[in-house]
């Protein structure tokens, strides 16, 4: 499984406040999920009126797949009708490299056994669930 990270620079050149700006960002950001189905956010650049910093990720099995996502993308980023595309950098990761990244400065694991959550409690046929993590990890609120 692989994990590609893109970011880039919208510059939005008519923008006259905050407001228009983000009202480019909105339709980056929807179409990029909607066609995509990829989580785009915009990290960096908040306050300008002019620029907006945005990164996005997808997960895939197949890198040369994300790979040809980003570049798809890209492109179509760089033919935005109401902006233009500045700075771009794309990364993609093997997800397993990550997992060697979550240790200590001693490199011992900052997980183990102790830090997993309780299963869920079970109910009888016919009772309400009880609060507690659902089967998912998801809290279940007290009734």
């Amino acid at each position: 499984m692989f994990i590609a990270l893109m970011s880039f620079e919208m510059h939005v050149p008519g923008a006259e406040s905050i407001k228009d700006k983000r009202r480019v960002v909105r339709s980056v950001k929807d179409r990029l999920h909607r066609e995509h189905q990829v989580s785009v956010a915009e990290v960096a650049f908040l306050d300008s009126m002019s620029v907006a910093g945005l990164a996005l990720v997808l997960v895939n099995r197949d890198a040369a797949y994300a790979r040809s996502v980003c570049d798809r993308i890209a492109a179509k980023l760089a033919a935005w009708p109401e902006g233009r595309l500045g700075a771009l950098s794309t990364e993609v990761v093997p997800v397993a490299s990550l997992a060697s990244e979550f240790v200590d400065d001693q490199g011992r694991s900052l997980w183990d056994e102790s830090d997993r959550r309780e299963p869920a409690p079970t109910s009888e046929v016919g009772d309400e669930p009880k609060a507690g993590p659902g089967p998912e990890g998801y809290f279940r609120p007290q009734p």
